[in-house]
């Protein structure tokens, strides 16, 4: 159909009265002729084809007010679902959401470090799970995304970046877990998937050119330029644990050992020995960094502070992101307190002075990531009623 036929309007209006319905939940059909500019006419058509097509459900009718109540409309929360995964060395923690974007079902499935694992059946197991919760079979799921450290390399099929993660390591691993799956899947990193979290609900919404900078046991980092994600050749782009830095030893064959000036400076482990240097102790480097902030230890905060700030000036020379979004739960345990300390840091050393900014999104980032990555696929999918109407008329 070419563009600007009927059908092709048809369609476009009845996109915008979805995301309308999305955004501000149930409206009247008055109120979404307002919102799209339609004739009273024209919305109740529309209205009607939406809920033909199973997109759209009445929800009640307006209370209060002068005059007769007015039926209400919503998103069809059962027109799809999706599913997103969370791996990590740890456990896999998987959550399936309605096509409005609402978790109906979680699992977590614990999975202790061991030097053999298998990534197809953890997979399956976590998302059984998630999809019995939620009341659902896997195979009415329309997309699953799962988020994972480091990178599949799209020239070989392998995992990179995350030798910490065996099981994964398999060049055939993402077309056994297509089949295994048996709905469309992508597997994403872990730190972009937050990042893509951040765009939708949380401190970088409307930013174009951020990085959001992740930092738990490992460091890594997400790149955005002009509102799209750079995910580099070999899907590295923000690998930043590997960043050579002043001051650190020079590491030789650093894909070995799975680390590099960065990481070595500010990933977990450094946290907790710098912690311990302090007189500090906790089991975890988030456990370090939050007895700090609550205590005392402003040389701690000084020294973390001044290492965080170098890794991000690195960046910042390269990127010149408007925003650097502080996320990953070393990060956030430092809270406004280390913040301001690495914005102090960042003002000597970086030429450009981009705005620093706590993660805004709560719970599990990466998990929402991955749910709103699907969701973004599924919609589209889903919602263009004028692929709808050709395949009904075939």
């Amino acid at each position: 159909m070419n563009p600007g036929t009927p059908a092709v309007l048809r369609g476009i209006n009845d996109r915008a009265a979805l995301d309308l319905l999305l955004e501000h939940g149930p409206l009247s059909r008055t109120r979404i002729g307002e919102l799209t500019g339609l004739s009273k006419p024209t919305a109740s058509q529309l209205l009607t084809r939406l809920t033909d097509a199973g997109l759209v459900v009445t929800s009640g009718s307006t209370t209060g007010g002068p005059g007769p109540r007015a039926q209400l409309y919503a998103v069809n929360p059962d027109a799809a679902h999706v599913a997103g995964l969370d791996v990590t060395p740890g456990r896999v923690h998987a959550a399936v959401a309605d096509v409005t974007g609402r978790t109906i079902g979680e699992y977590e499935l614990p999975t202790p470090r061991r030097a053999h694992r298998d990534a197809v059946a953890e997979v399956l197991e976590a998302l059984a799970g998630a999809t019995a919760a939620a009341g659902l079979r896997q195979r009415a799921l329309a997309r699953v995304v799962v988020g994972t450290p480091g990178a599949f390399d799209p020239g070989t099929g392998r995992l990179r970046y995350a030798r910490h993660l065996p099981g994964w390591h398999d060049p055939d691993l993402l077309d056994r877990l297509g089949e295994a799956v048996g709905v469309p899947l992508e597997v994403a990193n872990d730190v972009n998937l937050a990042a893509a979290a951040e765009q939708d609900t949380g401190a970088a919404q409307g930013v174009a050119d951020f990085v959001l900078l992740w930092a738990e046991d490992g460091i890594g980092a997400a790149v955005v330029i002009d509102g799209r994600l750079h995910r580099g050749a070999t899907g590295g782009a923000g690998e930043v644990g590997f960043l050579p830095l002043p001051g650190t030893p020079k590491l030789r064959d650093v894909r070995r050992g799975n680390a590099g000036g960065f990481q070595d400076l500010a990933g977990g482990p450094a946290v907790l020995a710098l912690g311990r240097a302090h007189g500090l102790r906790g089991s975890t480097p988030q456990v370090i960094v939050a007895r700090a902030v609550a205590g005392d230890h402003d040389a701690f905060l000084g020294v973390l502070a001044e290492r965080v700030a170098l890794g991000i000036a690195a960046l910042v020379a390269v990127v010149d992101p408007a925003l650097v979004v502080l996320a990953g739960s070393v990060l956030a345990a430092g809270g406004p307190r280390l913040r301001d300390r690495v914005g102090v840091e960042l003002g000597s050393l970086a030429a450009a002075q981009p705005t620093l900014a706590l993660s805004a999104v709560t719970g599990r980032p990466v998990l929402a990531g991955a749910l709103r990555t699907a969701l973004s696929t599924v919609r589209d999918e889903v919602f263009d009623t004028v692929a709808l109407t050709r395949r009904r008329t075939r």
